[in-house]
């Protein structure tokens, strides 16, 4: 295996979502690569605290501050809602871990939350008799998402909360570059009755053949039910002005006074809002391609090690897959947690509305995945 840039760039794009459990789908990331991963600690009372956006907010920060750090170079990576994982080449390592101490800074000084971050070598993973493997699902022609497997991820994750691999924040003051991050959509509303967020792990010791008949279970069911869908309706979310997203927008930009910052947020929002409202093409930007390219490029299902949903759907379909999971449950094969809410939320990534490849990460509006993880620990307590 070799440490090129081009090696997931080179891997190919699979379009159906439900071939998401094939393994040939996947190829390991080579040795000397490295896992980054991020999350808010306490994200909990953070949400009991419904400081939602401010927590997607963070998690977002991380990939965009990673990719503007890396110049645009593809990179794998996964938005898990209160933070963010991804993989990085060596010559990417030190533009990834000043990135990342930058955004830990970033996130205590100016949304008032703590994230906790780490780079983790892949070679102390697969030390561990685990591995990570990376897939790209492309939800559209225009972009694709990576999915990881092999348990590593998961690895990554634990020992990152126990403190290893640590990588110490910045010095106060650091802003890392967080340009096309936005947030100026408003909530979604459920439209076929509530918004799911549904979070699917093995459980220890499986067998993964039983495992992926459960994921395969789970997908089939969503694709085939009329009941259950994206949660981005088809002319796109809902826009306003001034947008709920305004002040985290003013936090994202460098140099100046807040109300500087604030103030400029306002009157380019404005700009935005008119030409969105109003249909008017400016300098090559279309609007009409622009929100049908918001609909399809929305992140709303991965894996990143488990199964990662936010549905719109019905309370019917909500009881068929509690039911088919808790029987899961109780055979030993998966944990799992569901969270049932009124809204989705989504969290931009645009660094140019003339390129088509812009990123939209999709979560629950009143606690989404964060939730769905708690529910998870309570059924295993």
């Amino acid at each position: 295996m070799t440490s090129g840039e081009s090696f997931y760039g080179g891997i190919p794009v699979f379009r159906g979502f439900t071939s998401l459990m094939d393994p040939a789908l996947y190829a390991p990331l080579p040795d000397d690569w490295s896992i980054g991963i991020a999350d808010i600690v306490d994200s909990t009372k953070a949400i009991a605290a419904q400081r939602y956006k401010a927590v997607n907010m963070a998690g977002a920060a991380v990939i965009a501050a990673v990719t503007n750090a890396l110049e645009g170079r593809e990179f794998p990576f996964v938005f898990g809602g209160d933070g963010a994982s991804f993989a990085v080449a060596p010559s990417d390592l030190e533009p990834a871990r000043e990135a990342l101490a930058a955004t830990a800074t970033w996130v205590r000084e100016d949304l008032d939350l703590t994230m906790r971050v780490a780079l983790v070598p892949v070679s102390a993973i697969r030390a561990q008799g685990l591995d990570v493997r990376v897939a790209r699902f492309g939800p559209s022609a225009n972009l694709s998402y990576a999915m990881f497997s092999g348990g590593g991820l998961a690895w990554a994750d634990a020992a990152m909360k126990r403190g290893d691999f640590a990588v110490p924040e910045a010095p106060a003051g650091t802003q890392p570059d967080l340009s096309g991050l936005s947030c100026r959509f408003e909530v979604i509303p459920a439209s076929r009755g509530l918004i799911l967020s549904v979070l699917v792990m093995p459980a220890r010791g499986v067998d993964p053949h039983a495992f992926r008949k459960v994921i395969e279970d789970i997908i089939h069911l969503v694709e085939r039910s009329p009941d259950g869908a994206r949660p981005v309706p088809p002319q796109g979310p809902p826009l306003k002005w001034p947008p709920q997203g305004l002040d985290f927008e003013a936090r994202t930009k460098r140099g100046g006074p807040l109300l500087a910052r604030r103030a400029s947020a306002l009157a380019y929002t404005l700009f935005v809002y008119l030409i969105m409202r109003f249909d008017l093409n400016v300098g090559g930007f279309v609007p009409n391609v622009y929100k049908r390219q918001v609909v399809e490029n929305s992140d709303f299902r991965k894996y990143d090690d488990g199964l990662r949903m936010i549905l719109d759907c019905t309370p019917e379909l909500e009881r068929a897959l509690s039911d088919r999971l808790a029987i899961a449950a109780r055979n030993g094969v998966v944990r799992y947690g569901l969270y049932p809410q009124d809204a989705a939320m989504m969290t931009c990534f645009t660094p140019s509305v003339l390129r088509s490849d812009h990123v939209h990460f999709i979560d629950g509006a009143r606690g989404g995945y964060a939730s769905a993880a708690t529910a998870l620990k309570a059924m295993m307590a």
